[in-house]
């Protein structure tokens, strides 16, 4: 994968639980969020392989709580929690997908 680019020398798939939600917006639009990521990744660089791996945009929320959650465009779920297993930046058993 391109795990390094994102990282330095640590595996990015730590043991933090990585949390995928999908929100429902107006209409037929949505979000998903992603949050519980490894602090060490890069995200910029990350949100922008994601951007253009699924063709939809995205941005990077603050958040006191819950640390950096990335925020997409769309319903990405499943190609999302694919991308970030195969990526190694989460382990398969550390995914949770919440949404309808």
């Amino acid at each position: 994968g391109i795990n390094a680019e994102y990282m330095g020398d640590e595996k990015a798939a730590g043991s933090n639980i990585v949390h995928i939600r999908v929100q429902q917006r107006n209409g037929r639009k949505s979000i998903t969020s992603i949050q519980g990521l490894s602090d060490k990744l890069d995200f910029k660089k990350l949100l922008k392989e994601i951007k253009k791996t699924f063709c939809c945009n995205g941005s990077i929320q603050e958040d006191k709580e819950h640390g950096t959650v990335i925020q997409l465009q769309g319903d990405q779920r499943d190609v999302l929690s694919k991308f970030l297993v195969e990526e190694d930046l989460v382990l398969k058993e550390n995914l949770r997908i919440h949404g309808f």
